[in-house]
């Protein structure tokens, strides 16, 4: 039975009176070529470039991301990874559409879009144009850790891809967490959301590395569920989920991130006198 989450006061903080959300996990109904691995975490497709539409097992809280980071890619296909939201029940469904667009738009209800660098953004009624115009880049983690988000704000820290452990490896994440690769490069992280409003509706927002492309759509029912739909088209081969903590930082992140602050690159980590698992850790999360 589909949750139903009771109105979001606005700028409420995650804490007692409001339980940060369960781990997100694939949804058992997926695309014919989809094989979910048995944690429910990790999306592949196994054949051609379609059938490929993934959902989150339950729907989403406002202000929980939907977060995937791009596992594999696959040559020799056009098109890449499309994200949005639905308000149809995965389970209610008679098939899973071939494709996400526009065949599960189709069907009513579902708001998806192909990932861009410069992503639609709809002006509120009324306002100038020119606020449609893509965001400024994001700024560095160590200046602003938090992703502010209308009422919400986010730890930035897992928002934002990392390459693979290696002597560049610090080079490279600055691309990451600049935003300044291709937004469906292998290792990127992409999310979305939905902040409720006070007239009864919501606006959905996709995060690219850690950068909030706006809104995407408005006037989304807030108080009906909404599930995260996660497109595996095309050149994305293999998506796997990452978890938020949106409260306070745990111990162990933050030790993480004093480790990660002291070595020039995560290579370094190697020679530090620590546990194996706490170095695996801090290399690879």
């Amino acid at each position: 039975m589909a949750a139903v989450f009771d109105p979001v006061e606005l700028g409420a903080p995650w804490g007692p009176a409001r339980p940060e959300p369960p781990p997100t996990r694939f949804h058992r109904v997926h695309g014919a070529n989809i094989r979910v691995d048995p944690s429910g975490t990790r999306a592949t497709r196994v054949e051609s470039f379609a059938h490929g539409v993934c959902f989150s097992r339950e729907p989403l809280a406002p202000g929980q991301v939907f977060l995937v980071e791009i596992e594999e890619k696959e040559l020799g296909w056009c098109g890449h990874l499309r994200l949005g939201l639905t308000a149809l029940d995965p389970a209610s469904l008679a098939a899973v559409p071939e494709f996400s667009l526009p065949d599960l738009v189709s069907l009513g209800h579902t708001w998806v879009f192909a990932i861009t660098r410069h992503h639609n953004r709809v002006p509120r009624e009324g306002r100038p144009e020119a606020e449609a115009v893509a965001p400024s880049r994001p700024p560095a983690l160590l200046v602003e850790p938090y992703l502010c988000i209308e009422q919400f704000r986010i730890p930035r820290d897992r928002l934002v891809g990392r390459s693979r452990p290696g002597l560049y490896s610090h080079l490279l994440d600055q691309l990451y967490e600049l935003n300044v690769l291709p937004p469906t490069a292998r290792r990127s992280r992409l999310g979305v959301l939905f902040c409720p409003r006070p007239d009864g509706t919501a606006d959905m927002h996709i995060v690219i590395n850690g950068e909030d492309m706006g809104p995407s759509a408005r006037g989304l029912p807030a108080a009906q569920p909404l599930y995260a739909v996660v497109d595996v088209f095309a050149s994305t081969k293999s998506v796997r989920l990452v978890q938020l903590e949106y409260g306070l930082p745990s111990l162990q992140t933050l030790c993480r991130l004093v480790i990660q602050r002291s070595v020039v690159h995560r290579l370094a980590i190697d020679g530090l006198h620590l546990p194996k698992g706490l170095k695996d850790f801090c290399k690879y999360e």
